[in-house]
């Protein structure tokens, strides 16, 4: 069976804001070299704080990788912070466009992951909603605080022998962009290639020119074509578990029941008798 549940346009989401219990809207823009403050402080959607993708989706980075599972304590402080209630619909958005940065995708996995059942990705992000004429201001809320309880653990899951395994027995899908799962260029960590066993399937295959996810019967072909099936194990990584939550996301769509590799490749290159492959090398 496959469902849009997990996104909300932009018509849906100015009808739901025009009732008396909107949903809690979080602002999560981030880039691959950084936060998206700025883009924030220019100009946001109206009611809508911002949520630091780097600081508060993530640990520390280390030997877990660049973005590390969060502490649940310290993830739903920021969360209550913020405003978000237990049993309350929250709907998460990014910059928009395409490529996508996969960080409304990675909110969306983070809080679902936590334990939230009504979380929603507004499709297209933010250059979907001014595109549309929707309302923007650069005034920044102060929300009630919230009592939302993180349960962590509601989403798979898998450690680096977990993603081995899922390459050996299933299908272990690699996001990033084709240069770099091929290792001939890596701007961000220090080694380059990708995990044996995996195929290249880049994020940005899951929008279409406007950064709207595809509908769900184009995104199932897509990953039918990959070799996905229902019946053998699905997971996907990146460089740290942020774009890969992008694929996750279409996976999900489609029908599917994928798992993240959350430490994805940054954390792959932590243990150097990890095996590293580069080129075309697909399973």
């Amino acid at each position: 069976m496959t469902d849009r549940q997990h996104l909300v346009d932009v018509t849906g989401l100015r009808g739901e804001l025009a009732r008396s219990d909107p949903p809690t809207v979080l602002d999560v823009r981030w880039t691959l070299t950084g936060g998206g403050r700025a883009d924030y402080e220019t100009g946001h959607l109206p009611g809508a704080p911002f949520l630091d993708l780097d600081a508060e989706l993530a640990g520390p980075p280390g030997r877990g990788g660049r973005h590390p599972l969060p502490a649940p304590e310290k993830l739903q402080g920021a969360l209550r912070r913020l405003g978000v209630r237990a049993g309350h619909p929250v709907v998460v958005y990014d910059a928009g466009g395409a490529p996508p940065t996969g960080a409304a995708a990675r909110a969306w996995w983070i809080m679902s992951w936590a334990g939230l059942t009504d979380v929603r990705v507004l499709d297209g992000g933010y250059a979907a909603w001014v595109a549309a004429g929707g309302p923007t201001t650069t005034e920044e809320p102060t929300p009630a605080p919230g009592d939302v309880t993180v349960t962590a653990g509601s989403m798979p899951v898998v450690d680096a022998a977990g993603a081995r395994a899922v390459a050996a027995d299933g299908v272990l899908l690699d996001a990033r962009v084709p240069a770099r799962f091929r290792g001939e260029t890596e701007p961000v960590d220090r080694v380059a290639g990708h995990v044996p066993g995996a195929r290249n399937a880049p994020a940005g295959g899951t929008v279409d020119d406007s950064g709207r996810l595809h509908p769900p019967e184009k995104l199932r072909e897509r990953f039918a074509g990959l070799g996905v099936r229902e019946d053998q194990p699905v997971a996907a990584y990146c460089g740290s578990g942020v774009s890969a939550a992008q694929s996750v996301l279409a996976l999900t769509l489609a029908g599917f029941r994928p798992a993240l590799y959350v430490g994805s490749w940054s954390e792959w290159i932590t243990d150097p008798a990890r095996p590293v492959a580069t080129g075309e090398e697909q399973a």
